[in-house]
């Protein structure tokens, strides 16, 4: 029985992102996903160098930007869902042939996003205070307040900034997304140290530097989107009003994604709660200065993923499932190739990448711990592309349910409650934790692969002739 093979229908005027896009899908997989690995080898490269400079001013100021992880996830967690779900909607029409639906999506989620960070800017900027009290930021809570209250009060950039690299990514611009990040990340690598030493505003001054790269950044995808209009979508608010199919399709993926992204920042909130009972303020800086270390490890599958949820939204959107399953698979093979070679790499290098982040004198006390997080991570990175790739996959077909229910067995289910097992009940402390959040994610991994798979064979199946 011969699998039927949809043709791709073909847009008028398109532009080389959505010809990639709509092209052979390895190609396509490929040429999406390597500048989108540049563009957040670059970011990545950026947080490293934030956190080094940050390192300079003691271990308490790490535990300070520390304790505010859990709220910028929460913030990229929203900005994150929005521009799924739009970008979702728009890779669908496009592989549809429907450009005006698409355009209408652009408008759709910029709309939603203002309003979005409108309500969420004002309560976390007034409470911030009483919130890092209430964490158990002890000293250095005031330090945190005043980290975390400049960055609330930029959420809109934050989301802004997201957003409008998501739907250029949507219609296959990977490039001007790449550029616009790496401008934002490169100018604040400058910038850091200029605001924290040489004005000598210590951590609030990490803060600003941020804030005014992302504004510069934004201003750029601005230009393209409204003024130079280079993108393949026009947007246009115009009479505009609110379609409830457009709204419901990027809900559909968005709050999923959304729900999906607070759930992990939830996860990182407990386990900072796990961290400081088991190994205090120390134990705080060990887990968000090793998790940078992390972030960067599966920064490739970050990219790679981004290429997924596009290129299969589109095949979706066509109907082609053979192109859809060449796609996710073949993501998934680079996926695993990478993150063994990158946890092999990891493993032997562990002591020179802690050192880097404990020159300091008030930081050399969590060189070993931090050693050790890294040596055990390296078990991490394979599973995650399995988890990470199958969550795109579906995000991209329309499934966003799918994809948080994987988050949701991962983080909520899984790791989270291991670890405090581990650390708290077996009393293995930090590195109990370290342990929960690995077999976690092992685990969720295989169950996020094999569902992938039914997933698509049961597409095939119902395609067949």
């Amino acid at each position: 029985m011969k699998e039927k093979q949809e043709s791709t229908p073909l847009l008028k005027n398109q532009t080389k992102g959505v010809e990639t896009l709509l092209g052979n899908p390895r190609k396509a997989i490929i040429k999406l996903s390597i500048p989108m690995i540049i563009a957040m080898s670059v970011h990545t490269l950026y947080t490293f160098i934030d956190a080094l400079w940050v390192s300079g001013l003691g271990a308490d100021a790490l535990s300070a930007v520390g304790f505010f992880f859990p709220f910028l996830f929460m913030i990229l967690a929203l900005a994150t869902g929005i521009g799924v779900g739009g970008g979702s909607a728009i890779s669908r029409r496009l592989g549809a042939n429907d450009k005006s639906g698409a355009d209408l999506v652009g408008a759709h989620t910029l709309v939603l996003m203002i309003i979005t960070a409108v309500v969420i800017t004002v309560p976390l900027f007034l409470a911030a205070p009483n919130i890092f009290t209430a964490m158990g930021a002890g000293h250095v809570a005031s330090m945190a307040a005043s980290y975390a209250r400049i960055l609330f009060a930029g959420t809109v950039i934050f989301f802004f900034s997201n957003i409008a690299s998501a739907l250029m990514r949507a219609e296959g611009d990977v490039k001007r997304a790449m550029y616009a990040m790496m401008l934002g990340a490169g100018l604040n690598i400058i910038l850091d140290p200029i605001f924290i030493y040489v004005l000598d505003l210590g951590v609030p001054g990490a803060a600003w530097a941020t804030m005014v790269s992302l504004s510069v950044s934004s201003i750029f995808l601005f230009r393209w989107l409204f003024i130079k209009k280079v993108t393949f979508i026009h947007i246009s608010f115009q009479r505009f009003r609110f379609k409830r199919a457009i709204t419901t399709d990027i809900f559909r993926v968005g709050i999923p994604a959304s729900v999906q992204q607070l759930a992990m920042a939830f996860s990182m909130f407990i386990l900072n709660l796990i961290a400081v009972k088991v190994g205090g303020t120390d134990g705080v800086a060990v887990y968000t200065t090793g998790w940078r270390v992390a972030m960067f490890a599966i920064l490739p599958l970050l990219g790679i993923a981004t290429a997924v949820t596009s290129v299969t939204g589109a095949a979706f959107g066509a109907r082609d499932y053979v192109k859809l399953n060449n796609a996710y698979m073949y993501a998934i093979k680079i996926g695993l190739v990478i993150e063994l070679a990158v946890g092999l790499l990891t493993f032997v290098l562990a002591p020179q990448i802690a050192g880097l982040f404990t020159l300091a004198e008030e930081t050399v006390r969590i060189r070993a711990d931090l050693i050790v997080f890294l040596r055990m991570m390296c078990i991490y990175y394979p599973a995650t592309a399995l988890g990470i790739l199958s969550s795109s996959m579906f995000q991209g077909t329309g499934k966003g349910l799918y994809s948080l229910i994987l988050t949701l067995i991962r983080t909520i289910v899984l790791a989270t409650p291991l670890a405090y097992i581990f650390a708290v009940i077996l009393d293995i402390k930090l590195e109990g934790i370290w342990w929960g959040i690995v077999t976690g994610n092992v685990i969720a991994g295989f169950i996020a692969f094999i569902w992938g798979r039914f997933f698509i064979h049961r597409l095939l199946k119902t395609h067949t002739i």
